[in-house]
């Protein structure tokens, strides 16, 4: 069983930044690429961000394109996510997700998906003040 940690969250101004980090442990050679989700109160779970470890491919959804990056090293099983210019409406309970499918992740509806992913971490609150 893949385990994920993420770390990196916390209370920042509109406007700033922060990154998040997600380690992954277990068998992590059964992953085929690592992303971003996060889910705001009332909300669903939504795409944030994703990198394939086949293709070395990064997606990111449009709702946070120029604004954040995604990172990862396959070697140290651990993805970032760079976050700048953060608004109110990024608020939200970020959640690192592995996917062992690799089908899944050769098209970009696969990647935005949830169901591509079989792991998912406990989650890091990021709050963003106006």
């Amino acid at each position: 069983q893949v385990q994920l940690v993420e770390s990196g969250g916390g209370l920042v101004q509109a406007g700033g930044s922060l990154r998040l980090s997600c380690a992954a442990s277990g068998p992590t050679w059964s992953t085929f690429g690592m992303g971003w989700f996060r889910q705001a109160p009332g909300k669903e779970r939504e795409f944030v961000a994703a990198i394939s470890w086949r293709t070395t491919n990064t997606y990111h959804a449009d709702s946070v394109k120029g604004r954040f990056t995604i990172s990862g090293d396959d070697h140290k099983n651990t993805i970032f996510l760079q976050m700048n210019s953060l608004k109110p409406e990024d608020t939200a309970v970020y959640y690192c997700a592995a996917s062992d499918q690799p089908a899944a992740l050769t098209s970009t509806r696969g990647v935005f998906s949830r169901a591509s992913y079989r792991y998912w971490g406990q989650g890091t609150q990021v709050t963003v003040s106006s």
